[in-house]
């Protein structure tokens, strides 16, 4: 392999004069002498036999051919300093990457905002994040197959934070025969009707969560299918009040007037599972998560 001719050092002396207007400005902002950053350009122009600048008087003037060469140096640049920031964070024990198991019921418009704020604060970390549902976030936790999570439960021998409370609202489509009763809704009214759960995406020990035993049932994979069906009449289900929320703005979805409550607060807690070996990333967005469950509350 050839070696190179020119050096990083050499291009960010060049961009540097450019930059600052000129060599003595340049030797400034470098905290270097000004013969040091003539060489060091004069040394890059000879080295690939081409003219970089002109010089008008104090002013230093990208050639044309400077122009296009500097343009692509500062992309090289950019990606050094890349390079070493994420040495120093690798150095500073910040993980590289980053597994995160999030119970589907976690409000997706919260989720998005902490990680467009997390991949601000942590570029170079990797993220690898799963959708989950019931025990299946605390399984991965368990299995070792996810750095933190955000669920239901939490696993046993561990500790955890609740980050909110996620309201489950029973609903059903404005013309399903549990609305049309027009009184309150008992246990017994609601086990005559086709119930849609959301199956458990544990495997060890999935869970039955609100089922209340009647034996029309229909199991679905995700709460986007569990909403479907339930605005298109097809039955009855508790579901996240953030994802139902527009259905009942423009009334095809209806409140069921339930005896025992029609509204379920189910907390969602945030888990670690490296405990006191958690790294800097997680700690992170853990920060993040928490200050915007706090909004949420």
């Amino acid at each position: 392999m050839d070696y190179l001719k020119t050096t990083l050092e050499q291009w960010r002396a060049l961009a540097a004069v450019v930059e600052h207007g000129g060599f003595a400005q340049a030797a400034q902002a470098l905290h270097r002498s000004q013969s040091s950053i003539s060489y060091l350009v004069g040394k890059l122009q000879s080295q690939i036999d081409l003219p970089l600048l002109e010089v008008e008087g104090r002013k230093a003037h990208l050639t044309d051919a400077g122009h296009t060469l500097l343009t692509h140096a500062q992309e090289l640049l950019s990606d050094a300093y890349e390079l070493e920031e994420l040495a120093r964070r690798m150095g500073a024990g910040w993980e590289a990457e980053l597994r995160l198991v999030v119970d589907v019921a976690f409000p997706k418009a919260v989720l998005v905002q902490a990680l467009k704020r997390f991949s601000q604060e942590a570029p170079f970390t990797r993220l690898k994040l799963s959708e989950v549902v019931l025990s299946g976030a605390e399984e991965a936790l368990l299995e070792q197959e996810a750095d933190m999570m955000i669920g239901a439960y939490i696993p046993h021998g561990h500790l955890g934070q609740v980050l909110l409370n996620v309201p489950f609202i029973a609903v059903a489509h404005r013309d399903h025969p549990l609305i049309q009763l027009g009184r309150p809704v008992g246990e017994d009214d609601l086990k005559r009707h086709m119930h849609i759960v959301v199956r458990d995406s544990g495997t060890q020990n999935p869970r039955n969560e609100g089922w209340l035993g009647s034996t029309q049932r229909w199991t679905v994979s995700s709460l986007e299918a569990s909403v479907s069906l339930v605005a298109g009449g097809l039955g009855f289900a508790w579901l996240p009040q953030h994802l139902v929320e527009p259905y009942l703005t423009q009334g095809v979805l209806v409140p069921i007037p339930v005896e025992l409550g029609q509204i379920r607060q189910t907390p969602l807690y945030l888990v670690f599972g490296k405990g006191a070996q958690t790294g800097p990333a997680a700690s992170c967005l853990a920060g993040i998560m928490q200050e915007l469950g706090r909004q949420e509350r």
